[in-house]
């Protein structure tokens, strides 16, 4: 038996809408415990203060610009204007991608300041930038794999006002990452 995915014959919320909300809970526990530890870390001393990659900036109005065209593709596909969610779902895609290439340039400027994950050589300081931020990359990773699908789900016109889980919960996600950025981002501003 073949079912839409906007059929609820519980009644309940959606079994998709309700994995998501335990990914989400369990991400933001496991960022939690990453932050308390930073905190904890950093009080112990020997943690080396270093400026954090400008490029930063640059990928924080990627991600908040990328959380707008997830929305604008969200509100076309609720208005059937199929030529939108499209055009939204591919600009929230491209600012993923600069996104990601941004925090590989900031890597990048993270060893050519001597500043390296784990080893004899490195500070927990920098360790812990890696971590956050690749972690975070990893989910972004994980983001943009489920945003290709509803793209490509949207040339095939299957995203729509009458089957809206999987922007749903593409949104839903997005913005998650968004707002997960955006903490880490002023968390290390205010904590570095």
């Amino acid at each position: 038996m073949v079912t839409n995915l906007d059929n609820n014959t519980t009644g309940g919320v959606h079994p998709l809408k309700f994995s998501l909300w335990l990914i989400i809970i369990s991400i933001v526990m496991m960022f939690g415990a990453f932050t308390s530890a930073y905190i904890v870390r950093r009080e112990e001393g020997n943690w080396l203060e270093f400026d954090l990659p400008p490029i930063f900036i640059l990928t924080t109005v990627m991600i908040v610009l990328s959380s707008i065209t997830m929305q604008l593709a969200y509100n076309a596909a609720k208005k059937d204007n199929l030529g939108m969610i499209k055009l939204m779902l591919s600009f929230t895609f491209i600012f993923g991608v600069i996104f990601l290439y941004g925090q590989v340039n900031a890597w990048g400027n993270l060893v050519s300041n001597n500043i390296y994950f784990g080893g004899m050589d490195s500070n927990p300081s920098g360790s812990f930038l890696y971590v956050l931020t690749g972690v975070h990359g990893f989910h972004l990773i994980t983001g943009l794999i489920y945003l290709a699908i509803v793209l490509i789900a949207s040339f095939k016109y299957k995203v729509h006002s009458k089957n809206m889980v999987r922007i749903q919960l593409c949104t839903t996600y997005w913005h998650f990452l968004g707002g997960l950025w955006l903490y880490l981002y002023f968390f290390l501003l205010l904590n570095h």
